[in-house]
């Protein structure tokens, strides 16, 4: 009888540990297949998702678009990604597209693209991006333009159509801890990893990070003309924005709407139903307003890092430019499309018809210079040499740098 107990003790035991390898083994392809996405941005997309397109934070609200997003895993990096987000809206794709080519031709680190479009620009950015997978340094997902489904259509017609989206993105990437923001006519001449490295220099309190809208308050437009509060003297710009985004998230905001403080998803709202009759350039005087009220959560870049027709159009008023050259051309006012502003048409072409081969980037100084040469009886030419001062240590740092950084 002893025998035929101990048979069946050994028995249980054998079934028990069996039962445990069985849920080892269970666990450990749960895992495999979590990390199979490339960690943050998926598991942004897939809360999203989940959520029915809808922010988990208080007061993001619906969301007016049901569709998600489509993300393309063209390489899995083993390094930390730099995160870049853009807005794209109607006959903005060859404009974006030149800005992310420039973003990859000088960077060092992988980057992660988060492009929010407009459904039909979807395939056309697809089959574009597509096309770049052989350089194995860039993953990018690809979102719907998105607001909160009671206001859409007030959020939609801010400024201009889809702008106001950058204000949601701390609420839609909640998996994302930094992101750079940037409009779709920015040129990088420098490596993104170089105003990425800002973020470490944020103190405690700061938040986010933009260059100043005017740096001659006797040209400045917030302090001459606006109907609402402004960051410091002469306003910021926020066609360049590094964000610090789980701060933001946690951050409780001053305001002069109640003694309450806000979170991100609060004040959004209420921000514009109390200025929407005042304001003239949307999103951005949103921000300004928000940063006038927490100036202590600001970090403020040089011009340089954000270097518009403004710099140079009433005589050059950039004096970091000037000393050290343009780190990224911002294009406003259509600039890249007209001959209003030669030098940044001459800029913008040079890298839009430039390709990734190794001699055509290191041969589009030369023709550059003699293009920006005709451009002299501007006077944004007649400082031309500021374009093409840090461009062509880019290029040099470049093929300075061993194949596996490129």
């Amino acid at each position: 009888m002893r025998r035929y107990l101990r048979i069946v003790v050994l028995c249980l035991a054998c079934g028990f540990c069996s039962l445990l390898y069985a849920f080892s083994q269970l666990a450990v392809s749960l895992e495999e297949g979590a990390g199979d996405g490339g960690g943050k941005p998926q598991a942004a997309v897939a809360s999203w998702l989940a959520g029915g397109g809808r922010s988990t934070l208080r007061g993001a609200g619906p969301v007016a678009h049901p569709g998600g997003s489509d993300r393309y895993n063209l390489k899995i990096q083993p390094v930390e990604k730099i995160h870049l987000a853009v807005v794209a809206c109607g006959e903005r794709l060859e404009e974006t597209m030149t800005m992310l080519k420039s973003a990859i031709i000088f960077s060092i680190r992988p980057l992660q693209f988060h492009i929010f479009a407009e459904d039909q620009l979807h395939h056309s950015f697809k089959g574009r991006l597509d096309s770049w997978s052989f350089l194995q340094t860039f993953n990018y997902t690809l979102y719907p333009i998105t607001f909160p489904s009671e206001n859409a259509a007030e959020w939609k017609k801010l400024f201009k159509p889809c702008a106001s989206q950058r204000l949601f993105l701390p609420l839609i990437l909640k998996e994302v801890d930094s992101l750079l923001y940037v409009d779709t006519d920015i040129l990088f001449l420098r490596p993104v990893d170089d105003i990425w490295s800002f973020l470490k220099k944020f103190n405690s309190t700061q938040i986010a990070a933009m260059a100043p809208e005017h740096e001659e308050p006797r040209i400045g437009w917030y302090n001459r003309f606006a109907r609402h509060p402004y960051y410091g003297k002469t306003g910021v710009n926020s066609g360049v924005m590094l964000m610090n985004m789980t701060r933001m998230r946690r951050k409780y905001f001053k305001n002069d709407m109640t003694t309450v403080r806000l979170q991100w998803g609060d004040i959004l709202m209420p921000l514009l139903k109390k200025y929407k009759l005042n304001i003239t350039w949307g999103d951005q005087d949103l921000l300004n307003i928000m940063f006038s009220h927490n100036p202590e959560s600001l970090f403020v870049f040089p011009c340089q890092w954000n270097y518009r027709p403004d710099h140079c159009i009433y005589g050059s008023n950039c004096q970091e430019a000037e000393e050290d050259g343009i780190f990224i051309l911002h294009g406003n006012r259509g600039v890249y499309h007209d001959d209003k502003q030669p030098a940044f048409r001459a800029v913008y072409e040079a890298l839009r018809n430039c390709s990734f081969e190794d001699d055509n980037i290191r041969s589009l100084l030369k023709p550059l210079e003699l293009e920006l040469q005709k451009t002299v009886h501007t006077y944004c030419g007649k400082i031309y040499k500021i374009f093409i001062k840090q461009l062509a240590k880019s290029v040099r740092d470049r093929y300075a740098r061993s194949p596996k950084e490129k």
